[in-house]
């Protein structure tokens, strides 16, 4: 199985809008970056979400360009402990199908290095507003597949 991850995209800040939506420039990157990866044969069949506005806008952008469902996924936040998360991406691993996450930083960065070296600070992966990171299943866990940034994307 495929794991995508995905920060989301440019958001108002708090002083701007206290929930946080996405701007209308980061909402046009996540659409952009959604549609390359769609129009790449990139597919996934749940995408979950902290449920936080921008997390659940960009979720929704990206399950809609991917064909996927999205659901609301506790532990996702900023500063949760990605070991949850990770132990629970290892098991859906076995199961059929791709699921792509769609977070925050700095837990989008610790994650990734859990999955793919073992070790949350081992920074194996840069995220940056509305990227995308394909994780592919190894023998050992997952490697960092391919990321798609925004400013790659016409």
């Amino acid at each position: 199985m495929d794991i995508y991850l995905m920060q989301h995209g440019v958001a108002a800040t708090e002083e701007e809008d206290p929930s946080r939506p996405l701007t209308a420039a980061g909402r046009a990157e996540v659409e952009r970056v959604a549609a390359r990866a769609r129009d790449l044969g990139v597919r996934a069949d749940r995408c979950v979400h902290s449920g936080k506005l921008r997390a659940e806008q960009t979720a929704t952008i990206l399950a809609d360009a991917l064909g996927a469902t999205t659901e609301v996924r506790s532990g996702l936040s900023p500063s949760d402990p990605v070991g949850p998360v990770a132990d629970w991406l290892r098991t859906e691993a076995t199961a059929a199908g791709c699921l792509a996450v769609v977070g925050h930083l700095p837990f989008l960065n610790r994650l990734a290095s859990v999955l793919v070296a073992g070790d949350e600070d081992a920074h194996v992966v840069r995220f940056r507003n509305a990227g995308l990171v394909a994780l592919a299943e190894t023998e050992d866990g997952f490697a960092v597949s391919w990321v798609l940034l925004p400013e790659l994307v016409d």
